[in-house]
């Protein structure tokens, strides 16, 4: 499964979800370690004021689902944009550490667990 996350260029976690100017794509195995992790630089940053919120939210809607991804992973998300994500039913998981791929691997593993004991 594919999770994204807004990241900066040093590997850490980017506080900007709909702002952030780079995000990373983490695929992630059913026991919510990553197996292989790609970047992308999407300007979210400069785009964000060239449009409506809608017009905005509908770029990052299209890029969730060109990389099917099925999580974010992140420390802050506007309202909209979390109206947004639970309509396509996207769940948004918290960004605690400072490493991305470490907090998507903390955000993955919590809910993977949270499943499983759901489930027993």
């Amino acid at each position: 499964m594919n999770v994204m996350i807004p990241v900066r260029p040093d590997g850490s976690v980017e506080p900007r979800f709909g702002k952030a100017p780079m995000v990373a794509v983490a695929q992630v195995d059913d026991n919510g370690h990553v197996t292989q992790w790609q970047t992308f630089e999407v300007e979210w940053d400069r785009l964000h004021d060239e449009g409506t919120e809608g017009s905005h939210h509908a770029r990052i809607v299209r890029f969730l689902r060109e990389h099917e991804v099925v999580a974010c992973v992140a420390t802050h998300a506007g309202m909209g944009m979390q109206r947004t994500l639970a309509a396509m039913k996207v769940p948004l998981l918290p960004a605690t550490l400072p490493d991305a791929r470490e907090s998507v691997e903390q955000a993955m593993v919590a809910a993977c667990a949270a499943v499983k004991d759901e489930a027993e």
